[in-house]
């Protein structure tokens, strides 16, 4: 569970709430005709602004959001190191023994290439095709979020307009206005929120996601391309320790000594 994803979803609620009930009432601001408007005519026009399949595929993403990455940068290059000095050891043949134990399958895919003898220049067009192929289908989903973003916020004006032009029908009536204008600003709200709340931290946070799952791949691609050119694991572990922030380096650092110190421990 990805624990930023939660403390801001919480975090908003609780401001939107304490706003919503300091010097106001709850029922103020619900008003079923305004969601209807609002996030009814924002979901339509986004709908019709791109394929069936589109729409489906974006709201599938929405649990990612919450969803810790599958594998790290870290782990990955210790795969990587052990891959590279499986290979040394008993050559590139001996990593078809090591497919299993790996646990990404685009990471899978390129060993079995280099199994399989594919020269390396073509081992690395089919990986690059795979990270653009990628890239494209979650810019996609990003931009899906990012027109319902600008759609809500014009669906709560249209609803405003609505509801400004019920209230100068009943401009007769004074006890009404009130009431009314209320109502007709309350739709401004409901599409401020779903856009700044909902629809842009969920498109940020794809886009965020997007942009270390293509680092964390072309660091495979790196290595995977290293280890079919015999690279010394060394020289590999450096080259692929470049991806990671100082932060990530002092952490693989730390890492690699513990485990380097557990034979020591163990024949003490």
């Amino acid at each position: 569970m990805e624990i930023g994803s939660i403390i801001g979803l919480i975090g908003g609620v609780a401001v939107v709430l304490y706003g919503m009930l300091s010097g106001g009432e709850l029922s103020s601001y619900i008003d079923i005709s305004s969601i209807i408007v609002t996030m009814g005519g924002g979901l339509c026009c986004t709908i019709l602004s791109y394929p069936l399949a589109d729409t489906i595929r974006a709201f599938k993403l929405i649990p990612l959001i919450f969803r810790a990455p599958k594998s790290s940068a870290i782990e990955t290059i210790q795969t990587l190191v052990g891959l590279s000095q499986k290979a040394r050891r008993e050559g590139l043949l001996a990593l078809e023994s090591a497919q299993s134990e790996i646990k990404e399958d685009f990471l899978k895919k390129a060993i079995e290439l280099v199994v399989d003898g594919i020269e390396a220049e073509i081992i690395k067009t089919t990986m690059q095709l795979d990270i653009d192929s990628m890239a494209v289908r979650h810019q996609n989903g990003q931009a899906y979020f990012k027109t319902m973003a600008s759609q809500f916020p014009a669906w709560g004006m249209i609803g405003t307009l609505m509801g400004l032009i019920n209230l100068l029908r009943t401009m007769d009536d004074p006890s009404t206005i009130g009431p009314a204008m209320s109502l007709a600003i309350v739709t401004t709200f409901y599409g401020s929120i779903l856009a700044n709340y909902i629809c842009n931290p969920i498109a940020e946070k794809l886009a965020y996601n997007s942009a270390e799952e293509i680092r964390l791949r072309e660091m495979m691609m790196e290595g995977v391309l290293s280890i079919q050119a015999g690279e010394n694991p060394r020289l590999m572990e450096a080259k692929l320790k470049t991806f990671l922030s100082p932060a990530q380096q002092l952490e693989y650092e730390a890492l690699t000594r513990r485990e380097s110190d557990r034979p020591e421990v163990a024949s003490a």
